[in-house]
């Protein structure tokens, strides 16, 4: 299994691994680009100007470069933000609990080909599959019929998705323990802003991920402790961390 470069916590560890696997690609060759465009402007501005003018031009232009590659839009860097969204949520999550909370991050969901559960907690106020989401930052989210706006762009099926995960995350669970387990579906949302009592749409909640842990916590308790760690057990033994299958050793 590969390592996420994430530390102590799994949260967002696969999609780190595909942005680090896309942002590879090519690498070399757009390095060696990127040296020779550099260079060869600030050999320019040396015969235009003074002559220690060039390598200033030559290294702030390298640098600039590499910035914009990093936050080009694309695939690579819709990966990064979404696991550094994950990490963020990860974080939060932390602050519950874990006399009364478990945690788990960035599962696989057997029935769901190449799709994972960013977080599932399971704690005394029942159990919650949680999706960390990003949009752009100030962009308000707003409900409008069937469909989800973060500004003036549609946010795509993102309640859809959440829950038919939690679904199917409900399924497992009452499978493995023969009685029904409610999973309830959450989205973590960040960069948007949504009200600090969240926005419902498709029957799923869109919350700010700095309150979440407070909003789960302070729900009404309908498990004991030892119900929270037999669920958690099963939600460990039926959903395997996404890395390893991606990268099975």
């Amino acid at each position: 299994m590969r390592s996420s470069g994430f530390g102590t916590t799994d949260a967002g560890a696969s999609a780190w691994s595909r942005y680090r696997l896309l942002a590879a690609e090519h690498r070399p060759e757009r390095v060696v680009l990127r040296a020779v465009l550099a260079g060869g402007l600030g050999v320019v501005v040396s015969g235009l100007s003074f002559w220690w003018a060039g390598p200033i031009v030559a290294v702030a232009a390298f640098t600039m470069h590499a910035v914009y590659e990093r936050n080009r839009p694309g695939a690579a860097t819709s990966w990064r933000r979404g696991a550094l969204a994950e990490r963020r949520t990860g974080r939060r999550l932390a602050r519950l609990d874990p006399a009364g909370f478990h945690v788990l991050h960035d599962r696989a969901v057997p029935g769901l080909p190449a799709t994972n559960l960013d977080h599932l907690v399971v704690g005394i106020t029942g159990v919650y599959a949680i999706a960390s989401r990003r949009w752009r930052w100030g962009a308000r989210l707003r409900s409008e019929g069937r469909r989800l706006w973060a500004g003036g762009r549609p946010a795509g099926d993102v309640a859809g998705a959440a829950a038919r995960g939690a679904h199917t995350v409900s399924e497992l669970l009452g499978a493995e323990l023969d009685h029904d387990i409610p999973v309830a579906p959450l989205v973590a949302v960040h960069g948007a802003r949504v009200g600090r009592a969240g926005l419902r749409h498709g029957g799923v909640l869109f919350c700010a991920a700095g309150p979440l842990p407070h909003l789960i916590s302070t729900r009404p308790v309908i498990f004991t402790s030892a119900q929270v760690a037999t669920v958690a057990a099963a939600a460990e033994r039926v959903l395997p961390p996404m890395l390893e299958t991606l990268f099975p050793d």
